[in-house]
C-alpha cells in the first residue's frame, strides 16, 4: 500500500517489493528486516530468484507463503491456497537457493490455511515445511488465544512468528503474552502505516476546514534529520567537502 497506493490484493511485483525491501534494509543496515515475499511471485526459478534479491539488498529474513499467486492479505476473507506440494516447493526452492548461492537469510514459512481448511492443516503444512528446510513458522491469522499456545505447543522448538494487525482476525496479544505463549518474533506490519494515516487525514481536515497547518507538527528540520541529514552533513564534512556546511 505504502509504495502503489493499492490495497494488498497481490499487485505487487517481485521488483516492486525487492526495490522496497532494498531502501528499508539499507536506511538502518545494522537492524535485521523482515521482509514479505508472498508466494515467491512464481514457480520454483523464480523464487529461488526472489532469494537472490532478497538477499542481496540486505534483507534478514523473508517469509513465504502458500496461497494462490491472486492472492490477498491473510486477514481479508475468501483466501485461496495451493496444494501442500505446491507450497513446499516454494519452501524447498528457496532453502536450496540459499544453500548454492552461500546467502545469509531466514527462510519463514507461512501458511494462511487456517481460514479455508482448519487449524490442522495449518498445523501440518508448518510442520512439514520446517521438514524441509524454513527455520521459523508463521501460522497467520489464528482466530484464538488458545489456538496460537496451541500451535505453539505443537511445533516444539521451531521458532514461530505472530502477526499482529489491527481489527484483524486474530485476537489481540500484547508482546508479553506474546513471549509467555512461547512466540519468538511478533510483527506488526500496519501499525506505523495506520498511525500515519490518522496524521495525514487530521492534518489536512485541519488544512481544508482552517485554511492552515497544524502548530502541533513535527517540523521539517526534525523530518530532515529522521531522514539522514546529520549523517550526510557529517559524511560530507569528514571527507574534506563544505557543501553543506550552512545548512
Amino acid at each position: 500500500m505504502s509504495r502503489l497506493g493499492w490495497a494488498d490484493l497481490g499487485l505487487a511485483t517481485q521488483n516492486d517489493m525487492a526495490e522496497q525491501a532494498d531502501m528499508l534494509a539499507n536506511l538502518v543496515p545494522s537492524v535485521p528486516l523482515i521482509a514479505d515475499a508472498d508466494t515467491g511471485y512464481g514457480g520454483p526459478v523464480a523464487v529461488a530468484r526472489t532469494v537472490s534479491k532478497y538477499a542481496r539488498a540486505g534483507v534478514a529474513a523473508m517469509h513465504l507463503e502458500d496461497q494462490v499467486q491472486e492472492k490477498r492479505c491473510g486477514h481479508l476473507q475468501g483466501k485461496q491456497l495451493v496444494d501442500q506440494e505446491v507450497f513446499f516447493n516454494r519452501i524447498r526452492a528457496a532453502v536450496n537457493a540459499r544453500k548454492d548461492l552461500d546467502l545469509d537469510i531466514l527462510i519463514i514459512a507461512r501458511t494462511d490455511a487456517r481460514q479455508g481448511l482448519g487449524f490442522e492443516e495449518a498445523y501440518e503444512r508448518l510442520r512439514r515445511a520446517v521438514e524441509v528446510g524454513a527455520d521459523v513458522a508463521f501460522p497467520e491469522a489464528l482466530e484464538t488465544k488458545d489456538e496460537a499456545a496451541e500451535m505453539i505447543r505443537r511445533l516444539g522448538d521451531t521458532p514461530c512468528l505472530l502477526n499482529m494487525v489491527s481489527n484483524g482476525v486474530t485476537p489481540e496479544i500484547t508482546v508479553e503474552e506474546g513471549r509467555e505463549m512461547g512466540f519468538r518474533i511478533m510483527i506488526f506490519p500496519a501499525t506505523a502505516f495506520e498511525g500515519a494515516i490518522v496524521g495525514v487525514r487530521n492534518a489536512l481536515e485541519k488544512l481544508k476546514n482552517e485554511g492552515r497547518q497544524p502548530l502541533n507538527t513535527a517540523g521539517i528540520k526534525h523530518a530532515f534529520n529522521l531522514c539522514g541529514l546529520q549523517e550526510c552533513i557529517d559524511l560530507d564534512k569528514n571527507a574534506g567537502g563544505k557543501t553543506y556546511s550552512d545548512v
